[in-house]
């Protein structure tokens, strides 16, 4: 089942980046504590590390729909 996406006003998409944000922010600290920690699991950091990676895409597109390159 997909996530309903946010219609395209600015108030949603930037409540929407925000809550974004705040999970790659706490992925970070995850995937940083895993690190730290002396049992390595391999496959919860990679599927962290990849969730991570698409929260910034996602993260980034937002922004350029919020703010578009005026050179576009």
């Amino acid at each position: 089942m997909r996530p309903m996406e946010p219609s395209n006003d600015p108030a949603s998409l930037s409540t929407l980046l925000q809550e974004l944000k705040t999970e790659h922010r706490d992925l970070d600290e995850a995937i940083a504590r895993l690190d730290a920690a002396p049992i390595e699991d391999e496959l919860l950091m990679r599927r962290l590390k990849k969730r991570k990676l698409q929260l910034k895409d996602r993260i980034a597109a937002i922004e350029r729909q919020i703010e578009p390159d005026e050179y576009a």
